[in-house]
């Protein structure tokens, strides 16, 4: 029990309802909707990104290996990733976890692993490709994925993150639509889209790689929300939501340094007495 308590995570961490959600997405779309999610490219984005894990636990020193933010990450990278490549699908877990242990700033690593290796991958490869539209829109699918993602958020206590970004977005689309003299029905449409409710779920609400104040990460949320909007109805560009991100996350240490505030830590979800701040960043990646 002893060496159980010491190597494994905690079982009251948050994120394991985030890997019981995004399975459960995996699962739907593969029997259900037949999103052409292939096994192959999931079990090697989920394997890669275990063993990558490893080699960053062992060259980084950590006390013990955390399954949980690679599954996590592998999960979300097999939802959104399509390619026909399973090379790609490697490299895409590889970059994933390996930005996580290289690209830090002050104990956080500043991009969301997922979003990092979708957008290097679209813009290096033409073999690999985000499906904006893939989840379709009808509004039970929708109010489905929200409150499974409320749930996860609540529990890992970011929710500001998704809520604010969710309301600025959808009131820069209506109010598109408004100057446009467009029915509301097209914004409604916009917005029910599985794939922006993932991407406002389970990436921007990263605890990781938000700011570390509530005002801030309402801050954020309103910056990915205003690049999103310009990339996609003002640029005409697709995956706005996802190259946003990457754009705004830069921003995170400068918000952190103007209002200052904790680190997230998971173990604090789980109801844990954190460590110093050092012992934190040793054992949290």
């Amino acid at each position: 029990m002893t060496f159980l308590n010491r190597h494994l995570p905690r079982l009251g961490d948050p994120r394991h309802y985030q890997i019981i959600v995004l399975s459960f997405l995996i699962a739907y779309s593969i029997v259900v909707l037949d999103f052409g999610i292939r096994w192959q490219n999931a079990l090697a984005i989920v394997g890669t990104a275990l063993v990558t894990q490893f080699i960053g636990t062992l060259c980084a020193r950590l006390p013990r290996f955390d399954p949980l933010s690679p599954l996590i990450t592998s999960l979300s990278i097999t939802l959104l990733l399509r390619t026909d490549e399973l090379q790609l699908a490697v490299v895409a877990a590889c970059i994933a976890i390996g930005s996580k242990f290289i690209i830090r700033f002050r104990g956080k690593h500043i991009f969301n692993p997922a979003n990092f290796a979708l957008v290097t991958l679209i813009l290096l490869s033409d073999q690999a490709w985000f499906s904006s539209g893939q989840w379709g829109s009808a509004t039970i699918n929708a109010f489905g994925l929200a409150c499974l993602g409320f749930l996860v958020l609540t529990r890992a206590r970011r929710a500001e993150t998704t809520l604010a970004f969710i309301a600025i977005y959808a009131v820069l689309m209506f109010g598109r639509a408004l100057w446009l003299n467009d029915p509301f029905s097209i914004p409604l449409h916009q917005m029910q889209n599985g794939a922006l409710l993932i991407f406002a779920f389970f990436m921007i609400s990263d605890p990781k790689t938000t700011p570390n104040t509530a005002v801030g990460r309402v801050l954020y949320a309103a910056l990915v929300a205003g690049i999103a909007y310009t990339i996609q109805f003002i640029y005409y560009q697709p995956n706005g939501p996802i190259i946003a991100l990457i754009m705004s996350a830069p921003f995170v240490p400068l918000i952190d340094a103007l209002l200052r505030g904790r680190i997230y830590r998971w173990h604090h979800a789980a109801g844990h007495v954190a460590s110093s701040t050092k012992g934190a960043y040793q054992c949290e990646s």
